[in-house]
């Protein structure tokens, strides 16, 4: 069966599907799934009704999603394990990713192994906005820090900023590079730069929304982030200047009190760093959102 290359024409048949029921992980939206494009060679098809979603790169092919219609269909999970093995050497590596808490039961039923890979922090938006009470103390310090020190400007982004974000971003990146010399996790950040070009050169195409802090004529933060369902909006970028106190806390007060029509705010998963689910879990989420992957049972 040929796979369709993802091209960004493609968005209102991914809507289409992606709409027809709620979910909760960041995965399960265009804007998400594009900025992946330069990493893997996505393809995608339509199986009676059901949109499958194929992630390949020189490990193996596998399901990003778990495949998307009206009613879940055993027959479809088992031919999309049949076009992955026909790209794999090794079958073993054939698999669904970030399949949600809705998925869990019927996959085990059907005899498929699953396993939690990860989960997204799920915060309400009105905690991130006001930090009320002792357990946002520091986050409110840090804040006030600040906005005191600082003269500064919250803008929303525009393509005039866009040189200016990539600029920040490596900064930020080498900032990073400093502090964790671990190979695996160095290889993540050059990974999500491609990614973070991918979303500025088709930010007025999609519907990513960002903002920018500009302190003097240099851009020292910048947040970009989707819509996911009625209720949540996801946080998809966050990058500050490391070195000025305060500014990550600003601009992700700011950025959620103006998102006003969502009761969450989804801040990603942690990709398995413990640095990263400490910050995450600094700002008390509401929730946490496994995601699972399945596998054939042997």
């Amino acid at each position: 069966m040929r796979l369709n290359k993802l091209s960004i024409e493609d968005k209102p048949i991914f809507d289409k599907y992606l709409n027809l029921s709620r979910r909760e992980l960041s995965v399960y939206a265009f804007e998400n799934i594009f900025i992946w494009k330069k990493l893997f060679d996505i393809g995608w098809v339509l199986i009676q009704e059901n949109l499958c979603v194929f992630f390949r790169d020189k490990i193996g092919c596998f399901l990003y999603l778990a495949p998307l219609a009206r009613e879940k269909n055993s027959e479809v999970i088992a031919q999309t394990f049949r076009i992955a093995d026909k790209f794999n050497k090794n079958t073993q590596v054939s698999r669904i990713e970030n399949l949600g808490n809705e998925d869990l039961e019927f996959y085990k039923s059907l005899g498929y192994e699953c396993r939690e890979k990860s989960c997204d922090y799920l915060c309400h938006r009105d905690d991130l906005a006001a930090l009320r009470g002792d357990k946002f103390k520091s986050k409110r310090a840090s804040y006030n820090y600040f906005i005191k020190n600082h003269d500064f400007q919250y803008l929303p982004y525009s393509s005039r900023h866009k040189d200016g974000c990539l600029d920040l971003y490596h900064l930020w990146m080498h900032q990073r590079m400093s502090e964790n010399q671990d190979a695996i996790y160095q290889g993540m950040l050059f990974d999500s730069r491609e990614s973070f070009k991918i979303l500025l050169d088709n930010y007025r195409k999609l519907n990513y929304l960002g903002r920018v802090v500009k302190i003097g004529k240099e851009i020292r933060a910048f947040t970009f982030g989707y819509r996911l369902n009625d209720d949540t909006f996801c946080i998809l970028f966050e990058i500050t200047d490391l070195s000025i106190k305060g500014l990550a806390q600003f601009i992700f007060r700011e950025f959620s009190s103006e998102l006003k029509d969502y009761t969450y705010i989804n801040i990603m998963d942690d990709s398995g760093l413990e640095n990263l689910k400490k910050v995450k879990l600094s700002y008390h989420p509401a929730k946490l959102v496994p995601a699972y992957i399945a596998k054939r049972g042997r």
